[in-house]
């Protein structure tokens, strides 16, 4: 029996809202976009099946997001979803260094600081960006090609699965920056981690390895970049080897002294590989590949929706609250950042802020300069 007697139509409709390349700007500031061809674990191109590759092209700034990129990614994954041959996305950035550090700070202090309307514009953008994410159609698989820090850890736990290189640190900066890591990290932290581990993470400001995002169940799989020869090596600034201290694991945590001061060094001068991070990516792209379409997007659907729950309870309020910030302490923290090379610090003076905050000082600009730091001396 056929159903040949059924209509009809041979038209393909297309639905996707953006058309062109205007969203995806060629140099950096901007954001690419691209499909690759599927690739089988014998190296051969599949036709016709793609995976779609939204990368952060800002490398010099750390792959940090200006307000153009921002529409970039909320059109790449509307493309991306929105197309029948895509199998999966690949979230990444350009480079070796960063995969993305959050918000351009720089477009912060110089524009969005004392205008917290703006910035309240800004941040729905934002919200589409993330939402963009959460609601894309196909698998998005965060590639983590390095720095993974702030908006930039926000919007690759938005993605579905993380593939990391071993050199990527991961972390947020908002209490030590003028800001809270209110872009998602405080409504996917506690899913990804225990309660405390996402309350230090979120206010310690400190970073911790891919290997330690690994074992806390944060990303699904880390590789070595670093080659010398045929031969892999794993970061050597941090403690791979499971063993326990005081009670507490250490696996994964950074070495201390002159360990970590010489692994760092030789860091910085190895010649990174991203062949077996890729590789990796491929595979799972492969495994994504050979699964029924339409059952895959409902489990993955099944599972964000938990995510999704968090991040849409608080999205909109915490957007208001990041604008009125603007005036205030994102000022202090955005501009400390963006002056450093000035000052030589990239923080405002703490203990003098919260000293003037207990006499319940007048928050004007004299108090604000006071806490900035001053232009380092210069030399005769």
């Amino acid at each position: 029996m056929t159903l040949e007697w059924l209509p009809r139509d041979n038209e393909i409709k297309d639905h996707a809202l953006f058309k062109g390349t205007d969203y995806f700007g060629t140099e950096p500031p901007s954001t690419k976009y691209e499909k690759k061809l599927i690739v089988d674990p014998e190296g051969n191109e599949i036709d016709g099946l793609y995976s779609a590759w939204v990368t952060l092209n800002n490398p010099k700034q750390y792959n940090s997001y200006t307000t153009e990129m921002v529409k970039g990614v909320i059109a790449g994954f509307n493309n991306a979803s929105l197309d029948r041959s895509v199998v999966a996305v690949i979230f990444t950035g350009v480079g070796d260094r960063a995969f993305c550090t959050g918000g351009n700070t720089k477009e912060y202090a110089e524009y969005y600081s004392k205008r917290p309307n703006e910035y309240g514009e800004y941040m729905e953008l934002f919200n589409h960006m993330v939402d963009s994410i959460l609601f894309c159609k196909k698998p998005v698989i965060c590639r983590v090609n390095g720095m993974r820090v702030a908006g930039g850890q926000e919007i690759g736990m938005a993605a579905d699965l993380a593939i990391s290189s071993d050199l990527a640190i991961f972390g947020q900066a908002g209490p030590r920056h003028g800001s809270a890591p209110d872009g998602g990290s405080s409504d996917f932290l506690p899913w990804y981690l225990g309660i405390e581990d996402a309350m230090w993470n979120c206010i310690s400001c400190e970073m911790w390895s891919a290997y330690k995002m690994k074992r806390l169940s944060a990303v699904s799989k880390v590789v070595p970049v670093i080659k010398e020869g045929e031969k892999w090596i794993r970061n050597p600034q941090v403690i791979t080897d499971k063993w326990v201290d005081d009670g507490e694991i250490v696996y994964g945590e950074f070495k201390k002294g002159e360990d970590f001061k010489n692994a760092r060094e030789f860091v910085k001068n190895a010649t990174t590989d991203f062949t077996l991070l890729d590789k990796a990516i491929n595979d799972t792209i492969w495994k994504l590949t050979n699964l029924f379409p339409g059952c895959l997007i409902k489990t993955m659907d099944s599972i964000r929706a938990k995510k999704k729950f968090f991040w849409d309870y608080s999205k909109n309020y915490n957007r208001h609250w990041l604008a009125a910030n603007m005036t205030g302490e994102a000022f202090l923290g955005f501009h400390a950042f963006n002056t450093k090379k000035i000052t030589g610090k990239d923080t405002i003076d703490f203990i003098k802020y919260r000293q003037l905050v207990a006499k319940g000082a007048y928050q004007d600009d004299g108090l604000f300069e006071t806490v900035l730091g001053k232009p380092k001396p210069t030399e005769e």
